[in-house]
């Protein structure tokens, strides 16, 4: 009863709150004009043809080789790849809680090679394994003297994707495994139980929601990514990959519509399992936070092949991002190893870098305030206020997270250049930088979202409220005092954004027009042709940009983030 009354008291604030009522509603329009709106586009392409409603294009692609080829190497690679980057991310989360590193450079090095690939651009773990393990590579020529080693198919993508997505699962699984009291283990020990014991019989069944979690999350980000399949694939097409051939290559944009329609079945049933079921059982879990500090694990016999394991995987990620660099600096990579700048100064004087470079800076950094700016208000009204679109809004605004960058691209160019729009007020749309910075925002949104409501809901509903009370009306209490509280979530969602939006490639590569020169396009368009040196330069002055916002984003937060003195209290 008390519940209905807070409810319907909420409500009416709300429906009092012109500000409030005008954010709810553009916010709607935006989700449903750039979400839901080319996801239901290729749902009329699929199903309506000029004789009417028909299963006539899906019995046509289910009948295809290709397609049933693209989505059984799919699933297949996705299933391995999930498996593998959830046990490497258990391994570096358990080694991070419960192992007593023997000196910090080990601590501090597990941890930068867990956080590399999250922030890094696409393309650079495949141009690495190229340049490392191909027919020209350092290791396989040069090292073992083999001359005609592949590492283009299914292993390739395997390698890739699994040190790309492994950082995912160690940052999910770190949390949940700070979180089990010490004292449940500790006990099962004082009972005899051996390490392996504990660990088998107490901690994996604590955390074997969350490992699902992350297993789902890991097997939609790799069954979604184009990149990575479409540099190292070969001939082993996925289904992103073919998607975007059926429409560059078979100009067939009914058939590419009605395959990213199973790919976003998949996606979706992935996505509804991990949020509503395994997401869930997480939570339910673990509660709280551990009783007391965790007493470390120093016996040798546990501390050496856990580091070692660890430490030859942190070597071989480092080394493939070092590979970079020097393949944009040596003459010709796997012949002639002189150190040269020119393929730097060719990315500028003859490949259009130059435009690249403020093309993408430009329309990434236009789209990562609006994104954080955007995320923290669809936080706000999850966590804050009591309406009845707010699950509509949640929903939605996380939907993103589920849809391929391949399908979202599909969507977009159906829905705004041959859908409703073709004609009126957003005929335009299409081709414009406007729609390249919309895909930023709309990839970016689930990420940012998430983030700023963990960070709400630790925010007392008080002191909110006490504002109200004082007659400050909802912009004021959300500029004022909501906003002060999160701008560390706020920041890190700002740059969070910025390097997601500037290293992105699935979506942007099916509507970018040739105005605009963007950095992954082009590292894309060399890497394709075997062009290792620009390629390389391309993806080397990327990683200097996107690690350079974070290392600003790091000084933001320490100087303006959380107060000194709430620190210290």
């Amino acid at each position: 009863m008390a519940r209905t009354q807070s409810a319907e008291l909420d409500r009416k604030k709300l429906l009092a709150d012109p500000i409030m009522i005008t954010t709810i509603v553009v916010l709607i329009a935006f989700l449903t004009l750039f979400i839901l709106y080319p996801l239901a586009i290729l749902l009329v392409d699929s199903f309506i043809t000029e004789r009417g409603p028909s299963l006539e294009v899906f019995e046509r692609i289910f009948q295809m080789h290709t397609f049933t080829t693209a989505i059984t190497n799919t699933l297949s690679v996705g299933l391995l790849v999930s498996v593998a980057s959830a046990l490497v991310g258990l391994l570096f989360a358990y080694v991070e809680v419960y192992v007593k590193l023997r000196t910090r450079f080990l601590s501090g090095l597990f941890k930068v090679v867990s956080m590399l690939p999250v922030v890094s651009p696409p393309f650079v773990l495949s141009l690495s394994v190229i340049m490392l393990f191909g027919k020209s590579g350092i290791v396989t020529r040069y090292l073992l003297g083999i001359y005609d080693n592949s590492v283009y198919g299914f292993w390739g993508i395997f390698v890739v994707q699994t040190l790309t997505f492994f950082p995912v699962c160690y940052m999910m699984l770190r949390g949940l495994l700070k979180n089990i009291d010490p004292s449940l283990e500790e006990a099962a020990r004082d009972m005899g139980a051996s390490r392996w014991k504990v660990f088998t019989s107490v901690t994996l069944p604590l955390v074997l929601p969350g490992l699902g979690n992350a297993f789902l999350v890991t097997f939609i980000e790799s069954i979604a990514d184009f990149a990575n399949p479409m540099i190292i694939g070969g001939s082993y097409d996925t289904l992103a990959t073919t998607i975007y051939l059926q429409i560059t290559g078979a100009y067939d944009k009914e058939g590419a519509a009605a395959m990213a329609v199973v790919l976003l079945c998949i996606t979706l049933l992935m996505f509804i399992v991990q949020k509503y079921v395994l997401e869930a059982k997480s939570t339910a879990t673990l509660t709280g936070k551990a009783s007391r500090a965790r007493m470390l694990i120093t016996d040798r016999s546990v501390t050496l092949p856990l580091t070692i394991l660890c430490g030859v995987i942190a070597v071989f990620v480092v080394v493939m991002y070092i590979c970079v660099p020097f393949g944009a600096l040596f003459k010709t990579w796997g012949y002639d190893f002189t150190l040269t700048p020119k393929w730097f100064i060719q990315v500028f004087e003859r490949y259009h870098g130059l435009e690249a470079f403020r093309d993408s800076f430009v329309l990434s950094l236009i789209a990562a305030p609006i994104t954080a700016l955007l995320s923290m208000i669809i936080s706000y009204l999850v966590v804050k206020r009591n309406f009845r679109t707010k699950g509509f809004i949640e929903f939605v605004s996380m939907l993103a997270m589920a849809v391929p960058g391949t399908v979202l691209g599909v969507g977009f160019i159906r829905g705004f250049s041959a859908g409703v729009f073709r004609t009126g007020f957003l005929q335009g749309l299409y081709g414009s930088a406007a729609i390249l910075i919309i895909v930023f925002i709309v990839r970016s949104l689930p990420t940012g979202t998430r983030s700023g409501i963990s960070a709400l809901r630790q925010i007392d509903k008080s002191i909110e409220e006490s504002a109200y009370d004082m007659g400050a009306d909802s912009f004021t209490v959300f500029r004022t005092v909501t906003l002060p509280l999160i701008k560390d979530s706020f920041l890190s969602g700002l740059v969070t954004a910025f390097v997601r939006s500037i290293t992105a490639i699935s979506a942007i590569i099916l509507l970018v027009t040739p105005q605009f020169f963007l950095i992954t396009v082009q590292i894309n368009e060399f890497a394709e042709k075997g062009s290792y040196g620009i390629a390389c330069a391309f993806a080397t002055i990327l990683i200097a940009i996107t690690y350079g916002s974070v290392l600003l984003m790091n000084l933001a937060i320490k100087h303006f983030g959380t107060s000194k003195y709430t620190e210290e209290a």
